[in-house]
């Protein structure tokens, strides 16, 4: 059985968020601080000690926002949406491939900008030999990523563009065998709709599920969200609001919170949920802190079958 894994890109959700010279001074002041009385005369010590500080201090979240890349031996390229995670994402395919023909197949959840940005530097895009399928439920999915590139938006019109590129539009709720895995799409609620993703390979399951407003009240929605994400070893959640935001004032904003991916995950019997789409007005201390609530929440809250959780960053890399 070979080994999936799953590779964040991009984390963000809205628009990109940079860490701001402010936020790096702050994190240089902690660690400086922390590091009050330690001998670090060498880069062996300083890196040891930089490894005890608290993830906010020691790292960032990141500020792209989405694209998550799916892994495994012997399979094409996959990659979620097209943030401006793509750009780096793009890069490391190229360098990986060193000069080879390379085969990406993309999987869009929706047409906002933030989930399409990167494509105009996604690099293999502008490679020929290159070969790219692009898929989604939503008829305008070819048209977005034309007009994003058309004058006066971009330097560069898609029809400039040197790989083999294909628009495959998927039916919601139809089982399809894509790139060596079972692919299904789910419908969400969201401005435009969204649609998330069941992601089946060698036994193990991936759910991709960002931009949709949960609400629990309507139970024939959970229910079907529930088997959505049955079993599933990874689920990839839209956490980016708190509870109470997403019930009151950004109610029908289209985006969920923690709280209900925690509930959601227990009642589907999922593995591990991992929060994502950040909020881009939050700093890294805020995420850190709704992650280790979220711990907090799913440990009181816990049945028979425990739930992982994660907050995903850039860069970030979990093995199935």
């Amino acid at each position: 059985m070979d080994t999936m894994r799953v590779r964040f890109w991009g984390t963000r959700g809205s628009i990109p968020a940079a860490l701001t010279a402010h936020m790096l001074r702050d994190k240089l002041v902690h660690a400086l601080v922390s590091a009050a009385g330690h001998n670090l005369d060498t880069p062996e010590k300083a890196g040891a000690f930089a490894d005890t500080l608290p993830f906010p201090i020691s790292h960032t979240f990141g500020g792209n926002s989405p694209c998550v890349e799916l892994l495994a031996d012997g399979a094409p390229r996959v990659l979620l949406d097209m943030g401006s995670g793509g750009r780096p994402a793009g890069l490391e395919a190229l360098r990986q491939l060193a000069g080879k023909p390379g085969e990406f197949h993309i999987f869009m959840s929706h047409l906002h900008w933030d989930h399409i940005m990167g494509f105009p530097f996604f690099t293999p895009a502008y490679i020929p030999g290159h070969s790219i399928r692009i898929y989604g439920c939503h008829a305008e999915l070819e048209h977005a990523f034309r007009r994003q590139q058309a004058p006066p938006s971009f330097p560069v019109d898609f029809s400039k563009l040197g790989a083999r590129i294909e628009f495959v539009q998927l039916e919601p709720g139809r089982h399809y065998e894509i790139a060596g895995y079972r692919v299904m799409a789910k419908l969400q609620a969201h401005g435009g709709d969204s649609y998330g993703y069941r992601f089946e390979r060698g036994g193990k399951t991936v759910i991709y599920s960002t931009d949709s407003e949960h609400k629990l009240d309507d139970i024939a929605q959970t229910d079907g969200f529930i088997d959505f994400f049955h079993a599933a070893d990874l689920v990839i959640f839209d956490a980016m609001y708190s509870l109470a935001d997403a019930i009151s004032v950004k109610e029908d904003w289209g985006h969920s919170s923690n709280v209900v991916g925690v509930e959601l995950c227990q009642l589907a019997q999922a593995r591990h949920l991992v929060l994502f789409h950040h909020e881009p007005a939050y700093d890294d201390a805020t995420i850190e802190r709704v992650w280790r609530e979220t711990q907090r929440l799913e440990e009181i809250t816990r049945g028979e079958h425990p739930v992982q959780v994660t907050a995903a960053y850039d860069g970030l890399e979990i093995a199935l």
